[in-house]
């Protein structure tokens, strides 16, 4: 009964180990071999510069672009204030995910463009520090989301976004590049238009 026991706990952390690895083998370093989430210690790492940049596409109806590209907005100038809201939230980063380190940076821009049918927000964040701004990028671009749909939800609630890393460099893990996605196929037109 002993040995069984004995067995059973030996076997137990390893299974934990297991599951803190990624469905590529990569091991989650916020995951400890208990299974608990932990700041990772970048103490000893040797500081590099560190890039990454993101996105995130807006969508919001016609009349709701129209209204931001003209300057109509009823709360002032829409996209000023969702950039200067995403340079503050890169500088933030670290209040608002527990595990991120608080880091220099070194630089935060923040840009938008006006499509045909939507908003397409890039952040670029870099640093010299041990650790990557993945994170401080993605917030950037989620904030200044979060800004613009504050600032348009009186005339439009029904708009979405989606966030998506386009590519960092530096570290370890060298870079990353996003592949181009595919066009998005165009929506079908009202009944009544097909109709017509």
């Amino acid at each position: 009964m002993k040995r069984t026991q004995a067995r059973s706990a030996t076997s137990a952390p390893r299974a934990t180990r297991a599951r803190a690895k990624t469905h590529e083998g990569a091991a989650l370093t916020h995951v400890d071999a208990r299974g608990e989430v932990r700041m990772v210690d970048v103490g000893d790492k040797a500081p590099t510069t560190r890039t990454a940049e993101a996105e995130a596409r807006f969508t919001l109806a016609p009349a709701t672009l129209a209204l931001l590209r003209e300057g109509r907005a009823e709360k002032g100038d829409v996209l000023a204030t969702a950039r200067i809201a995403g340079i503050m939230a890169a500088k933030k980063t670290s209040d608002l995910i527990p595990l991120c380190h608080p880091l220099a940076l070194s630089k935060v821009e923040l840009h938008a463009t006006l499509e045909a049918r939507s908003v397409t927000l890039r952040s670029l964040v870099r640093c010299h520090g041990p650790t990557g701004v993945e994170m401080e990028a993605l917030t950037a671009v989620s904030v200044a989301a979060l800004t613009l749909y504050d600032m348009l939800k009186a005339v439009d609630r029904s708009m979405t976004f989606d966030v998506a890393l386009v590519r960092k460099e530096g570290g370890r893990s060298g870079t990353f590049e996003r592949e181009a996605a595919a066009p998005a196929p165009r929506a079908p037109r009202a009944a009544k238009e097909i109709q017509r």
